[in-house]
Parts: C-alpha cells; sequence; structure tokens
C-alpha cells in the first residue's frame, strides 16, 4: 500500500511539473515570438508613457520626414551663411550688379552736380 501511495504521490508531483512547464511553453511559443525578434520601424510606437517608465539615457529616433526637415533646414542656413559672405554664385552676381548701379549712380550724381554748376555759372553770366 505504500508503494501505491508513492507512485501516486510521484504521479501528482510530475503531473503538477509537466503542467507548469506546458504552460512556460504556450507563454513562450506563441507564433514566432520566441524564434524571432522583430523590430518593425513602421510599427507605430506608443506615444504616451507614464512617469515611472521614462527613460531619460535614451535618446529617441527621429522618423525619415523629421531628419530630412532638419537635413533641408541646416542646408538652408549654410547657404544662406555664404550668401551673406558673398560666396556663392548669386551672391557674386548679386554684388556685381549693385557695384555696376553703385557706380552708374555715382556718375549720375557727379553728371547733376556738373550740370547744376554749368546752370549756375550760366545765372551769373547773365546777370553781368
Amino acid at each position: 500500500m505504500h508503494q501505491e501511495e508513492a507512485e501516486v504521490e510521484e504521479d501528482e508531483r510530475s503531473e503538477e511539473e509537466s503542467e507548469e512547464e506546458s504552460e512556460d511553453e504556450l507563454e513562450k511559443s506563441k507564433g514566432t515570438e520566441g524564434v524571432i525578434k522583430i523590430e518593425n520601424p513602421n510599427l507605430v510606437k506608443p506615444k504616451n508613457v507614464k512617469a515611472k517608465n521614462v527613460d531619460l539615457e535614451k535618446t529617441t529616433e527621429l522618423s525619415r520626414r523629421e531628419r530630412e526637415e532638419i537635413e533641408k533646414q541646416r542646408a538652408h542656413e549654410r547657404y544662406m551663411k555664404l550668401q551673406e559672405e558673398g560666396k556663392t554664385e548669386q551672391a557674386r552676381k548679386d554684388l556685381e550688379r549693385l557695384a555696376l548701379i553703385r557706380q552708374q549712380r555715382a556718375e549720375a550724381a557727379k553728371k547733376r552736380e556738373e550740370e547744376k554748376a554749368a546752370k549756375e555759372q550760366k545765372k551769373l553770366e547773365a546777370r553781368k
């Protein structure tokens, strides 16, 4: 009788252990989750994170659009800086045009001054 009771107890223990193992196996092997770790970049990541779960050291990865937008802004800033320094082709052309216009205006002002002086000279001669 003792032998039968001992066998029954061993059977119950082994059944409990096998049930625990099978539950663990079911949890582990649903689909390919246990075998393959998949990181889908298109998967929408949760935006709301509880304060206790926040990892302050972790850097967030920017999306492609955000990276392209930042790169575009930086390129524009570099171009505008070069433009101000006069190092771009367009800036050189603008500066050449500006120098030409200044020269034309200076010549026109000089011509007006000469005409004004000549006019005053004629008035003085006419009075005499």
